[in-house]
């Protein structure tokens, strides 16, 4: 019998995924549990237009994402920092505040992104931050800390 997918089952097929299984593996395990549907011609039809729409919308969020990296490589973000007598900063830059800038202005919306940090910037001056977005598009940020008046 001839089935599609309708979620990931170890070792038999993939969410998605039109294959033949023997009939009572069918009807006695797959439908039932509604791991899988018959694939008839219509449920077929179904499975092409749920593609197609996948791979307009995969196409439309990674244009998105390369006028986001566009934006957030064009642009140079400030950080003021406090600093004591001696020149050293009271304060640091961290993935949150980093973030915090990004969207406030504009560059990102409200999904997360991978900022890849491993120490909070506690030094003043230029700084390179690896932005990851989605689907394996990174920008580089560049940050600049310098002392606040």
């Amino acid at each position: 019998m001839k089935v599609i997918f309708l979620q990931d089952v170890r070792g038999v097929g993939r969410r998605n995924e039109t294959k033949d299984v023997s009939d009572g593996y069918a009807r006695n395990f797959l439908l039932p549990n509604r791991l899988a549907e018959p694939a008839t011609p219509a449920a077929l039809r179904h499975l092409e237009e749920m593609k197609a729409a996948h791979d307009a919308a995969d196409t439309a969020l990674m244009k998105e994402l390369a006028e986001a990296k566009k934006g957030i490589e064009g642009v140079i973000l400030e950080f003021p920092l406090k600093a004591d007598k001696s020149g050293a900063p009271f304060s640091s830059v961290n993935k949150d505040t980093i973030l915090k800038a990004l969207r406030d202005h504009k560059l990102v919306t409200t999904e997360r992104v991978g900022i890849e940090l491993k120490y909070p910037i506690k030094e003043f001056g230029d700084h390179v931050v690896p932005v990851d977005l989605k689907k394996g598009v990174a920008a580089e940020l560049k940050i600049r800390v310098v002392k606040a008046e």
